[in-house]
């Protein structure tokens, strides 16, 4: 058994309007159950969200949490903007995106985007998997999944990693409960998270500096599925995540 994973080479750069699938069907030819890894950077700037920092009116929560951690309040209401909590202010911002999405700011981004501007990621990277994988299967005649990816830390380790954030025909959680071990023991929580880490190998060819891949085919692996696919599926539910309550919890502390 085997998988390759592919890199779409000389993606220009990316404007607003800019038509990835036909970019990435331009530049190599997709083959079914292919699986393609966008990096949510090119996807928002082909939707748009680029904003001058300049432009960005501070609210008093902001100039708040500012006064508080001595960072530019202008940055601290974009992320707030895209955020439906905050868990933590300083050293970094730690919130749960309106996606759904737990992260550092939110997934804004000063890097990979012109000086004195911000980049936003995808508003509903679900939807935007799916408009992309819909366009991707038209134009190549294929089934196609897709994952798009951004870059995350771990809690408990150091340096960054790809996740998934969107995802169009493809389930993000393989779950091999009620399976046997080599030993033949029944596994009883065993979930595997796939969509993450075909992000994570995708990330590996994509780099995070100048020159960057932002496309990659990941191929010989076959988790296409037809129906509706969410990354929501991958989120604790509420009563089960401990660290977000734990951090909730230290919050009333303080």
């Amino acid at each position: 058994m085997k998988f390759e994973a592919i890199a779409v080479e000389n993606i220009p750069l990316i404007q607003k309007g800019d038509d990835l699938p036909s970019l990435i069907c331009e530049r190599i030819e997709l083959q079914d159950r292919d699986i393609v890894i966008i990096a949510s950077t090119i996807v928002a700037k082909a939707e748009g969200e680029i904003f001058r920092l300049e432009d960005i009116t501070p609210g008093e929560q902001a100039l708040e949490v500012a006064a508080r951690t001595g960072k530019d309040a202008r940055f601290i209401q974009a992320v707030l903007a895209r955020s439906k909590e905050v868990f933590v202010e300083a050293p970094f911002m730690l919130v749960t995106t309106l996606a759904g999405h737990t992260c550092v700011n939110a997934g804004v981004d000063e890097s990979n985007i012109e000086h004195g501007f911000l980049l936003y990621p995808p508003e509903n990277p679900d939807a935007s998997a799916l408009k992309l994988g819909e366009k991707l299967e038209r134009l190549s005649g294929k089934e196609i999944s897709v994952i798009i990816t951004d870059t995350n830390g771990r809690a408990f380790k150091i340096g960054q990693t790809g996740v998934a954030i969107g995802i169009h025909k493809i389930k993000p959680i393989k779950r091999w409960i009620g399976e046997k071990d080599l030993f033949g023991k029944i596994l009883e929580i065993t979930e595997e998270a796939v969509a993450d880490e075909l992000a994570g190998a995708a990330n590996l060819l994509m780099g995070e500096g100048a020159g960057g891949i932002p496309v990659v085919i990941i191929r010989g692996l076959d988790y296409y599925c037809e129906g509706n696919t969410s990354i929501n599926e991958t989120y604790r539910p509420e009563d089960m995540d401990i660290i977000k309550n734990g951090l909730r919890c230290l919050q009333k502390k303080n």
